[in-house]
């Protein structure tokens, strides 16, 4: 029974399970007895991330241990096949204009994001829109891992699925060009969510295709109440495929309450929308 010994690389080769045998860890995970115990053994050192993912689940991992995981294989594999080579980052930073620029839109909630959905910049509008829920705690802050392994996500988009998809959407365009840092994430969050994270990357409900550029988005704010948001997202110059997203109110309701969570006189955000 695995349970009775170290399980390797798994759970940082300390973790035990009890009373699990090691077909019934296969039969959880999907594959054979014999693939689990090439793995086990050391002799294969290049699996799928979504294996990792399917081992990471039935072992009950937690967030940590799916992570070192993930490490161990990317250290054992010298061709780095997990997560490609360390090469192109994404810009961290945005131009002065472009932070002008973001000035200039105050109180509206607005942002620059990179490919990765890191939060480069935003308004202090955003800020006492985005806090609260703690989309800002994480340090760079990103849009898709929050959604996906924030639990608080859930209860501030009541409309989770939909964002989800979205934010997935994002990420589609580096995934298919083989983009390392996208793929780096990717397989964080295979690893750190599981199969609610896989299982949408695999099969995404609903029709495919890219990212919606404008929209309506819905948040349960914990100090303004429910949100009904209108979104434009901005392509910005450069090579660093940044995009500037800017939030109004879709409702005088709405317009209202952002009005009292920025501090400002009423009036100053116009609702879009009747």
């Amino acid at each position: 029974m695995i349970g009775e010994h170290h399980v390797g690389p798994f759970g940082g080769g300390r973790r035990r399970t009890p009373g699990l045998r090691r077909s019934e860890l296969a039969t959880l995970a999907g594959i054979s007895v014999e693939y689990l115990t090439r793995l086990e053994q050391g002799r294969d050192r290049h699996p799928s991330v979504p294996v990792l993912a399917a081992l990471a689940d039935a072992l009950r991992l937690s967030a940590d241990e799916r992570l070192h995981l993930l490490h161990h294989f990317k250290a054992a594999d010298g061709a780095g096949r997990l997560v490609g080579p360390c090469q192109g980052p994404p810009a961290q930073s945005v131009r002065p204009t472009v932070r002008a620029l973001l000035d200039r839109l105050e109180p509206a909630p607005a942002l620059v994001v990179n490919r990765l959905g890191d939060v480069l910049a935003y308004t202090n509008g955003y800020e006492r829109l985005a806090g609260p829920i703690g989309l800002l705690d994480r340090r760079p802050p990103n849009l898709v891992r929050y959604v996906f392994a924030d639990p608080r996500a859930r209860a501030a988009y009541p409309e989770w699925d939909r964002v989800a998809d979205e934010r997935l959407a994002g990420l589609k365009p580096g995934v298919s060009r083989e983009d390392p840092h996208v793929e780096h994430l990717v397989n964080e969050l295979a690893l750190a969510v599981g199969a609610p994270f896989t299982d949408r990357l695999t099969t995404p409900p609903g029709p495919s295709g890219p990212p919606a550029r404008t929209g309506l988005e819905r948040l349960a704010h914990p100090e303004a109440g429910e949100l009904r948001l209108a979104y434009e997202t901005l392509g910005l110059s450069g090579d660093d495929s940044q995009l500037l997203i800017a939030y109004l109110p879709a409702d005088d309701a709405t317009a209202a309450r952002l009005d009292r969570l920025t501090g400002r006189r009423p009036g100053a955000l116009r609702a879009v929308t009747g």
